[in-house]
């Protein structure tokens, strides 16, 4: 795709394919991202119908060859803008000191008829892919930029090749050779679209950085021995070996060693992170000190690196609402400036001065080569792709263009508590029992009913259980009670353990321990209550403490302008805890996981623009309902289906961080916007020649050629400027 309006050709044909349910294709990096059951060669051959051929990228390599592909024509556009300039320049240098002779004077037939033939072969060379694609969307009855050039150049050599024998039947001044503009407008675009080319290739960048994290071999063992091989051989479970100042090859569980890992390419974290036995590790990341003994638990596409290569590509080639918009203008943008450049030569021809037949065919020529509805196209997918690209770059995965449109405009953000606010691994931090029972029983029986929870909660009692080395006994009729607590039988004894909720609901009495809940909720800690056929028998405190960061995000947040809530099933007293110490002034406790979603819709019904924070998986419905949902993820735990902005290793700050670049990037595109919107309402007149009856001006057709190429660079060049922000 040479033009923004090839995107309409393209999409029509794919949407045209039976079972193709959407197609979104992207300018500004040449691809199409498209879901149906179909199968690849329907699209392919409905493409190359229309005039264009595809690849499927599968792998991570394919964007290496597709960079290899994007060098090539790199130099062969350098090549067909030198060949073009090398006649285009003396011709026009010529034209202008007046070396060369009139048409009319003797002799002149013979050196002009050569220029003509000259002419062509450059054309030819220089142009031809040009007016292959002009006559391919033709015959389809569709046009792009190729059918301006096309016909603006073409129009010049035929013009100036058949004044050669009819010049005597022209008016007085009439009969000039345009030979120099048809090449010399060929070499300013084709210059024009390898400068844009390499400007693209820039906005890639970080794509070809997180590529570029995968090794190309890796050290496995096999049958007692260790062996180099290649990563694409790699299977599962395989045993692998890291050295120090190694990549890991692929995800996996660490069996033996020590050390720590590099894992910022990933994550944006510059802090390194320590791995022991147990520990996982992803694929990509800087081994930095120890030898590490793995076992691969994730190979190829189903990597952490890939998966996260495949959100970042997926992201760059959505669209939001803005380029959806240019699209469709794009799409009717070159019939209407052939109708302009018709209306303008008719204009010149009827009322122009003499030689009147001269000034139409310029004017409208000009018309023609100037008109670019490259720069509007490019305007938003371009800045689209750099801002992802730099998000990926600080461990903030951006996954739709919508998302990064709207992040900007988000006017509240409500944060769940646990794993967002605070660190999301509780510890134990008290036990009271009631008189006459152990303190190890208690925990225990808690323990041993938690065991089939995947709370945090009920982590952190299990694991307390597991530092003491207790044996867990079995559990029959487990039940978990979202957001109140579990129940079951332990010993043919009917255990709970659970908030108040659940007390009340069983109608326990557990008056007596009410100040040791008020007292533990004032800390700041989370405490559960156990009872046995009905009776209390304890209480387990669990403490969460929140995240170094998360005081600094939510007053960077405020300083955004948002206002902030937290969403906790904590009682109110934990809750209002947490919430101080971390500088939240509003707080909704006692919220069950499903009613998350309903507090989000009711904040919507306010008029407020709502972003939802969670971990990606119980809080699932809230981040949908939102209008920009962010996921949590630490390390390979990342939900990355779950919202439309992952977290990489849960830095709060990177909200606010999300937002702010959100709000560059649009001011960006609205840059763009305005600057290619303001090119052609200026350019195309002042080629009309809308400055001849006052100040007696006309643009030059090759001056037109040269703002035409530049107008896609300067969209591109602004649009890499968010590479640095």
């Amino acid at each position: 795709m040479r033009c923004a309006g090839c995107v309409a050709g393209v999409e029509t044909a794919l949407q045209g394919v039976v079972g193709v349910e959407t197609a979104e294709v992207n300018f500004a990096d040449h691809t199409a991202r498209v879901e149906g059951d179909v199968e690849f060669s329907s699209l392919k051959q409905a493409l190359v119908d229309a005039g264009y051929d595809a690849a499927l990228m599968e792998a991570l390599e394919d964007v290496g060859a597709e960079e290899a592909m994007e060098h090539a024509r790199f130099i062969s556009l350098l090549m067909k803008a030198g060949v073009a300039a090398a006649l285009g320049f003396p011709l026009m240098l010529g034209s202008h000191l007046g070396w060369f002779p009139e048409y009319s004077e003797p002799g002149a037939k013979h050196f002009w008829s050569f220029v003509s033939v000259l002419t062509m072969a450059v054309i030819y060379y220089s142009g031809r892919h040009f007016y292959i694609s002009a006559f391919k969307l033709l015959e389809k009855h569709q046009s792009n930029m190729d059918t301006l050039i096309a016909l603006g150049t073409g129009a010049a050599w035929s013009y100036s090749t058949l004044a050669i024998d009819i010049s005597s039947m022209l008016p007085h001044d009439a009969g000039h050779a345009y030979f120099e503009a048809a090449t010399t407008i060929l070499a300013f675009i084709n210059l024009g679209g390898a400068l844009e080319m390499r400007a693209r290739g820039k906005t890639s960048q970080a794509i070809r950085q997180l590529i570029g994290l995968q090794p190309r071999s890796a050290r496995v063992v096999r049958d007692g021995v260790e062996i180099d091989v290649d990563i694409a051989s790699i299977g599962l479970e395989e045993i692998l070996r890291v050295r120090p100042g190694e990549k890991i090859a692929v995800d996996g569980e660490v069996l033996e060693g020590h050390s720590n890992i590099d894992e910022s390419m990933l994550t944006g974290e510059s802090m390194p992170v320590s791995k022991q036995v147990g520990d996982t590790v992803i694929a990509g990341t800087f081994n930095q000190g120890g030898t590490l003994l793995y076992k691969a638990t994730r190979i190829g596409r189903d990597t952490m690196l890939a998966r996260i290569v495949e959100s970042v590509r997926q992201a760059q080639a959505s669209k939001p609402a803005l380029a959806r918009i240019a699209d469709r203008i794009a799409a009717v943008f070159v019939p209407a400036v052939v109708g302009i450049a018709a209306f303008t030569f008719l204009v010149w021809l009827v009322f122009g001065p003499s030689p009147s037949l001269g000034y139409a065919f310029v004017t409208s020529m000009t018309v023609l080569v100037i008109a670019c509805p490259c720069a509007l196209g490019l305007a938003t997918p371009i800045s689209v792709m750099v801002a992802v690209g730099r998000a990926a770059q600080k461990g903030i995965l951006i996954r739709n263009g919508d998302a990064l449109q709207l992040a900007g405009k988000l006017t509240c953000v409500v944060l769940d508590k646990t794993g967002t606010v605070t660190q999301g691994r509780p510890r134990v931090a008290e036990i009271h029992t009631a008189p006459g029972l152990q303190e190890e029983m208690l925990l225990s029986l808690a323990a041993s009913l938690e065991a089939g929870s995947e709370h945090p909660l009920a982590a952190a009692i299990v694991e307390e259980s597991h530092k003491r080395g207790m044996t867990l006994e079995k559990v029959e009729h487990f039940e978990a009670l979202g957001g109140r607590g579990v129940v079951g039988e332990v010993r043919g004894k009917s255990v709970a353990l659970g908030n108040a909720k659940l007390m009340q609901e069983r109608h326990v009495d557990f008056g007596a321990f009410w100040p040791i809940l008020n007292q533990c909720a004032n800390r700041g800690q989370t405490p559960v209550l156990l009872t046995v056929d009905q009776q209390i028998v304890g209480v387990i405190s669990v403490a969460d403490t929140i995240k170094a960061d998360s005081r600094p995000a939510i007053e960077a947040l405020k300083a955004l302008g948002v206002r902030v809530l937290m969403v906790t099933g904590d009682n109110e007293l934990t809750a209002q805890a947490i919430a101080r110490e971390a500088g939240i002034d509003e707080v909704r406790a006692q919220v069950m996981p499903e009613d998350k979603a309903t507090i989000v819709k009711e904040l919507q019904t306010q008029g407020l623009v709502v972003g939802m924070v969670g971990d990606g998986i119980n809080d699932a419905p809230a981040l949908a309902q939102a209008e920009v949902g962010f996921a949590m993820g630490t390390g390979t735990d990342i939900a990355i289906e779950s919202g439309d902005v992952v977290i990489m290793r849960g830095s709060l700050l990177k909200v606010a961080d999300a937002m702010h670049l959100s709000r560059l990037t649009v001011e960006n595109i609205h840059q763009n916007f305005f600057g290619a919107f303001i090119y052609n309402v200026l350019s195309i007149p002042i080629a009309a020649g809308i400055l001849y009856p006052v100040f007696g001006l006309l643009l030059n057709p090759i001056i037109a050629g040269a703002a035409m190429a530049l107008s896609s660079v300067t969209v591109v060049t602004n649009a890499n400027r968010l590479r640095w922000k």
